[in-house]
């Protein structure tokens, strides 16, 4: 039974790293993997020999010697557990999605079009990167992305140019996620996950981050492409935002967010909770700006004329629902895995066999080999199943500098190819980028940064 769950779980695999050949969502094989998985593990619950626990993160004592009805019952725990460190994400994600929506719905991104007053190839080179860099860390790496590619497109008129701008941008939005507990959804996991916490997490990675961003940008300005001035600039007019209260939205919603770190650590409660306070400080100025009627909630008759012309429903129905439904598959697909021990298994066989480098500094931890390998593997593979899968495998303490390099690694890895992460799948479907165009242009850049960082972590992780 355990084969035909592997097999189960490759097949899924392999749908999802296939989903523009296939034409098929990449949320319906994550969906029907994971169900699949679990039923496949209720009907063969008689047969397994272990049993991952993860709430103790090891195997089960004597879970031979159980009854069904007692595996049953470890089933149904283990499951419900891991159906609430999801839902912890998702809900996490669900708010930061919609803070970041209603900033859009009062056009307040438009602020920074504001801020480009110039025409210089290489002045626009670095604007880009440095703020793809800092902004991928407030509002995620994706939502980043997705703004600045925005902005892009109404300020540089050449495609060609335009398609190098794109791939330093997902550069630099993954190596500015890669140091924020928001920044990136492989790094909230680990965050949710009480595997990191915030202040590690910007000493271990931030001068990492930074230079993988740095090295390929400076490297890129030197680029015969980048000579020269742009043929035409942002209008003044373009420039202006819509609404009057786009710069407070802007500033409150990022505010809101940044804020939620600050909400755990002073709480200690989990992040999610922060996060909702946080939507709803900013839903209430939304609705109070928006002059409508002051509810979240649909009232009588008036609930269909409400919900046009809400900011809250308004921004609920653009939020990114079938990334929340991959989200959701996969995780609980990789934690059907852990729970039959094979994870756990397979980490104890790479501490095995790998060559420890490092080994002064990682004690009994892993290699530094395995995880670097891990953040080559993310450029092919999707990095959240991963990391969701090294959450299961690996055991080590909270801020162990293991957690950070993977961090770093599933966070940076993913540049090297376009399909490799969120914010390199949402750039080539906005400027239809070709993958061997980037391959050729945009990847060697992409892995001088990762190697350029994750040598600057192995000085880094010396000063903890």
């Amino acid at each position: 039974m355990e084969a035909a769950i592997i097999i189960v779980f490759v097949v899924g695999y392999l749908a999802i790293t296939l989903e523009h050949s296939l034409k098929v969502d990449k949320l319906i094989p994550a969906l029907v993997m994971m169900a699949i998985c679990w039923a496949l593990i209720s009907f063969g619950l008689e047969n397994f020999t272990q049993w991952f626990d993860p709430s103790t993160h090891g195997l089960v004592d004597g879970f031979g010697d159980y009854t069904y009805d007692d595996r049953m019952h470890l089933m149904e725990k283990t499951l419900l557990h891991h159906m609430g460190k999801t839902a912890e994400i998702l809900i996490f994600l669900l708010g930061a999605m919609t803070i970041v929506e209603i900033i859009d719905y009062f056009d307040g991104f438009s602020i920074i079009k504001g801020f480009i007053k110039f025409k210089s190839k290489v002045k626009t080179l670095w604007f880009f990167s440095i703020l793809a860099f800092i902004l991928s860390a407030i509002i995620d790496n994706l939502t980043a992305t997705i703004v600045l590619i925005s902005i892009l497109q109404k300020i540089v008129k050449e495609r060609d140019i335009r398609l190098w701008y794109a791939g330093l941008i997902i550069i630099a939005a993954n190596a500015g996620g890669a140091w924020s507990p928001i920044g990136d959804v492989t790094t909230t996991m680990l965050w949710i996950g009480n595997k990191v916490t915030t202040g590690h997490l910007f000493g271990y990675l931030f001068l990492p981050s930074l230079v993988c961003m740095v090295i390929p940008t400076y490297i890129a300005s030197y680029l015969p492409i980048f000579k020269g001035d742009l043929e035409s600039t942002i209008d003044e007019e373009d420039s202006k935002p819509k609404s009057k209260y786009s710069s407070i939205m802007l500033y409150l919603g990022l505010g809101a967010i940044v804020s939620v770190p600050v909400f755990k650590v002073v709480t200690h409660l989990p992040p999610y909770v922060g996060m909702m306070l946080a939507l709803g400080v900013v839903a209430t100025f939304a609705e109070i700006y928006s002059k409508t009627k002051f509810s979240l909630t649909e009232i009588g008759g008036e609930s269909d004329a409400y919900a046009q012309h809400s900011p809250v429903h308004y921004s609920l129905s653009k939020i990114e629902l079938p990334s929340i439904l991959f989200f959701l598959g996969i995780l609980l697909a990789v934690a059907a895995l852990e729970s039959l021990g094979l994870l756990f298994g397979f980490a104890t066989t790479l501490k095995d066999t790998m060559p420890m480098l490092g080994t002064e500094l990682h004690g009994e931890g892993i290699s530094d080999v395995v995880i670097l390998l891990l953040g080559v593997a993310s450029a092919v593979i999707d990095n959240v199943p991963l990391v969701a899968a090294s959450l299961g495998m690996f055991t080590e303490p909270l801020d162990d500098e293991l957690w950070h390099f993977i961090a770093f690694s599933a966070g940076t890895g993913g540049s090297m190819l376009v399909i490799g992460s969120a914010a390199g799948v949402v750039a080539m479907g906005m400027e239809k980028i070709n993958f061997f165009w980037y391959v050729k242009k945009i990847s060697w850049l992409a892995l001088i940064g990762f190697l350029a960082g994750s040598l600057t972590f192995f000085f880094t992780r010396t000063l903890f």
